[in-house]
């Protein structure tokens, strides 16, 4: 008798989605791709493959199902054809136009918000983290808890259906609310710790490492301090701070004697970070506050990124950190692509190559700067010289 094999399938299915975007009157199309490629890549980093992207122009986004009657017809026959898992919307939905959605689309549907904060959720690994993102998330879900037991009867599962709702079904708003008070005096226990452990460091020297999310943050601490964090091509992939010693050294011919500092590797930052988060994780970002220079690690390969330096400089600003010394790290030069002329910022300047970028006026607005490429360790050493320079300036200054 023929012996009949088997073969099962181990691998897992992905998650397929949909992206959807309302282009405001103020903004433009070039701003409405980026914006729907930050929001892509946070789809692939849940989890998620992108079958299509719908965009509609509109004065502001319909309060009842956010795009119009026939945007959302077009997005429903797709959905149904392509047989999507997923829609997911670049803006904050209120509970009313999720509800609408989905009885319209009928599939999943998730906002920006709901995709950060699965992200965030994932990514914690320690009590801290884990902490602050269940906080963040019982605070979203509150207003929104109907329609999370809508997803639960449905038994759901897959990007944005990992947190506290998963598993409590029965919950109402007084144990969820409950749940946030417990989960804030944890945090706040935490954060004691967390004060004293600073407290103990406050005679030396502090650096921070800021900027947005996947700038390469992870690798200049490697790369300085073989500290050995996880540095891979994800957003959020670094939640809690890492603190390192780093000695700095100067060629002298006289000698000059070694500065001790610690430097600390930050959550990075995003454009329509949930509010929520960034109440959540204001204690984990006491480190820039506390930092006496701050690192602002700047991707210059990708092309928004004074787009990004502004993002990260308004959040720096909501946080009380504004008044810091900041040294302007623009990193990944091995990746640098010159701009066009058209480009509004650099529009009377021709950038041929890094060095015009280097001798341009914004190079210049933001000074002091320094160019290098973490991952080829290219200018490292020069990074550490001006690091020594400056920190000899706070020295001088502080003491």
């Amino acid at each position: 008798m023929k012996k009949v094999s088997y073969q099962v399938k181990t691998e897992k299915t992905l998650e397929t989605a949909v992206l959807i975007a309302v282009e405001v009157q103020t903004q433009s199309r070039e701003e409405t791709d980026d914006f729907l490629t930050e929001l892509e890549f946070l789809t692939t980093t849940a989890g998620a493959r992108v079958l299509k992207r719908f965009v509609q122009r509109l004065e502001m986004p319909n309060p009842k199902t956010y795009v119009g009657s026939g945007k959302l017809q077009e997005v429903a026959d797709f959905i149904e054809r392509k047989e999507i898992n997923t829609a997911i919307f670049d803006d904050e939905l209120s509970p009313s136009q999720i509800r609408n959605l989905e009885k319209e689309l009928k599939c999943k549907i998730i906002d920006r918000s709901t995709l950060i904060l699965d992200i965030f959720a994932k990514n914690a690994k320690t009590n801290r983290a884990k902490t602050q993102v269940e906080l963040a998330q019982s605070e979203y879900l509150l207003p929104r808890l109907t329609r999370m037991w809508t997803h639960l009867e449905k038994q759901r599962g897959g990007i944005g259906m990992k947190g506290p709702g998963e598993k409590e079904i029965e919950t109402d708003r007084r144990i969820i609310r409950d749940k946030i008070s417990l989960l804030k005096k944890k945090l706040e226990h935490i954060d004691k710790q967390g004060v004293t452990q600073r407290k103990n460091r406050s005679g030396e020297l502090r650096l921070a490492l800021v900027g947005y999310t996947n700038v390469g943050k992870s690798t200049i601490m490697n790369a300085l301090t073989d500290a050995k964090i996880l540095a891979e091509n994800k957003l959020f992939a670094t939640l809690d701070s890492t603190v390192r010693k780093l000695v700095l050294t100067r060629d002298a011919e006289v000698y000059v004697p070694p500065i001790i500092t610690l430097i600390s590797d930050t959550v990075g930052f995003i454009r329509k970070l949930p509010h929520q988060l960034v109440e959540s994780f204001k204690s984990t970002l006491d480190e820039i506050k506390e930092a006496d220079i701050l690192l602002h690690v700047v991707d210059i390969s990708h092309p928004t990124f004074e787009s990004q330096m502004e993002i990260v400089n308004e959040t720096l600003s909501e946080i009380g950190a504004v008044d810091k010394k900041v040294l302007t790290v623009f990193n990944k030069i091995d990746s640098y692509n010159p701009r066009p002329t058209s480009d509004d910022i650099f529009e009377d300047e021709t950038l041929h190559d890094l060095d015009d970028f280097m001798n341009s006026w914004y190079a210049n607005e933001n000074l002091p700067a320094i160019f290098i490429s973490a991952k080829n360790k290219d200018d490292i050493n020069t990074l550490r010289e001006k690091l020594f320079d400056l920190c000899s300036e706070v020295q001088n200054h502080k003491y």
